[in-house]
């Protein structure tokens, strides 16, 4: 009885993960139609747009904790039909994105990203994503932030002080 519920739990598992899976490639596709027979081709995709960034990577350097810090990702649409960025995320709840959703960018135009990380209890090295989804050949970009958080003294004690009653128990 009990391999029975497991089986069939596994089984609708599985089915919602497969009906589920819908890439943002997909969902572009449809705000920028392409003809299918063209789709396939490696000339269609050269036609399409193309996202060129001035920087894919931005180094904070040493902050402190609690520290607020904000860069920005400039780019240019080299490719020859509008870009639409359908999706920005960042890979934790600290690291937020600003950037123009489901806005047409024109061949040759050019936009900002603006990304936040907000270091509050993210002591020591961190490497962070934000994940864009848009209707360029691979549907996704993806750009990095990195930083080198000093830990505040209270909080690091409280820290401390919570691993060694966790050991304890």
């Amino acid at each position: 009885m009990m391999n029975k519920s497991v089986s069939l739990f596994l089984v609708i598992s599985l089915t919602v993960l497969v009906a589920c899976q819908d890439s943002a490639a997909k969902k572009t596709t449809n705000a920028n139609p392409v003809n299918n027979s063209q789709a396939a081709t490696p000339a269609a995709q050269t036609d399409g747009p193309v996202m060129t960034f001035d920087k894919i990577s931005h180094d904070f350097g040493t902050i402190e904790e609690g520290e607020k810090v904000t860069t920005q990702f400039s780019f240019t649409n080299t490719g020859k039909s509008d870009l639409i960025i359908v999706d920005a995320r960042g890979s934790c709840g600290c690291t937020v994105p600003e950037y123009p959703k489901n806005t047409p960018i024109k061949p040759g135009d050019s936009q900002t990203i603006t990304v936040s990380f907000d270091s509050s209890n993210k002591p020591g090295v961190q490497q962070k994503s934000v994940t864009l989804s848009a209707n360029t050949a691979s549907g996704r970009e993806m750009l990095r932030i990195k930083a080198n958080v000093n830990p505040d003294p209270v909080k690091q004690q409280q820290r401390e002080a919570q691993a060694r009653a966790r050991q304890q128990n």
